[in-house]
This record gives structure tokens, sequence and C-alpha cells, in this order.
């Protein structure tokens, strides 16, 4: 009984929120076995971060089922984010070039968390200047609300300098599901970097 709890107390991790100067705390996550074979958190078999439903930048409805097939890495941002959006959708855009023909395999989401401001036209602008085949989604601001619950995705707005303009701060990590659709994987950004993510990747696309 003891060393259950030791061995659950040494593998929870927070989530933090980091597009501004802010960090956040956004609750807690469990590691799957300490021996697992991947760089990044392994989450396999977490309860929540199960699904979404939104629109995609060039407006068809998507869930998660339409990537069957495919590993799925899902990142929650906005367009005029500016550090740790860029910088992770470059650095999943290089995993990509190198995965080869096997990131056809792969399917890269941007999931807005500023509906406001970020129209399906400038998702299409935006998401697929990184590679062709990323995909932008968005929903109003309920779907957003809804979906930021669902991945325990904590976002609050921070205003600006100017009237009416503001940055947002939000948990800066990826998810990573398996071609079956199951979670595996939590990339937090900064962690481990672009050669960490494709090593993964490669592991999840070797098991499908």
């Amino acid at each position: 009984m003891r060393f259950s709890f030791f061995v659950s107390l040494l593998t929870s991790v927070l989530l933090l929120a980091s597009c501004g100067d802010r960090e956040k705390n956004d609750g807690g996550m469990t590691l799957s076995p300490i021996t697992s074979p991947f760089n990044n958190t392994d989450v396999t078999g977490l309860g929540y971060a199960r699904d979404f439903a939104l629109t995609d930048h060039n407006g068809k409805p998507r869930t998660l089922a339409d990537f069957k097939g495919k590993v799925v890495v899902v990142f929650f941002g906005y367009t005029q984010c500016p550090d740790v959006c860029p910088t992770t959708m470059a650095e999943l855009a290089g995993v990509m070039q190198k995965l080869g023909p096997q990131a056809d395999k792969v399917q890269v989401l941007f999931i807005t968390l500023d509906p406001e401001r970020d129209t399906q036209a400038l998702l299409a602008q935006y998401v697929p200047a990184f590679d062709v085949r990323f995909l932008g989604l968005r929903g109003d601001k309920a779907a957003t609300d809804k979906v930021a619950k669902e991945f325990k995705v904590f976002y609050q707005k921070v205003p600006g300098k100017e009237a009416g303009s503001y940055t947002i701060d939000h948990t800066a990590g990826s998810y990573v599901f398996d071609s079956q659709g199951r979670i595996r994987l939590f990339m937090r950004h900064g962690q481990a970097g672009a050669d960490s993510a494709l090593h993964d990747i490669k592991l999840l696309l070797a098991g499908s």
C-alpha cells in the first residue's frame, strides 16, 4: 500500500500555462509505467482528453475519429501568440520533415483558444504555413470552452497596454494520440525538444 502510494506521488506531474509572462497551474496528470519507452510524459489511459467536435480551416466539421489510422498531435494556441505557439508549430514542422514518408501517417491539429480573432480564413493562412498537412480547428466560445474543459487546458485573456488588445495565457503542451485514437503522450513545451518528439512519434508509428 505504501509503495503504491509512493509511486503514484512520484509520477504526478503538473501542466503549466505559459504563453505570456505568467505561469499557471492546471491540475495533475499521472504517468503510466515508470519504465515507459517514451521521452515525453506517458499518459496512456488518461481519463480525459478523449475527443473534440470542431470545424477545420476548410470549413469541415471534425472529430478525433476522422483521423483514425494516424498518430494525432493536438496543440492548443492562438495565431497572435508571440512565442510558445509559433515555436511549437515550427518544431512540429521540423519533426514532419525528419519523418520523411512516415509523416503522411501523422496529423497535427492546431486548436485555437481565440475564436474571437482567429477566423477560419486566418487559420487557413497561419496553420498550413508551417506545414501544408497541418489543420487549424476552431469553434465558437461555447465549443472552445467545452474542448478546453475536456482536455483540462487552462486559458485566460490578459489585457494588453492598448485598449481592446490582449494576449492569452494557456497550457503549453501537445497531446498525442496513437493510430487507434487512444491518448498516449503529453509533450510539454520546452521539456524535451523536437528530437524527443520525433523519437516518441516514431515509436507510436512502429506500434500502429
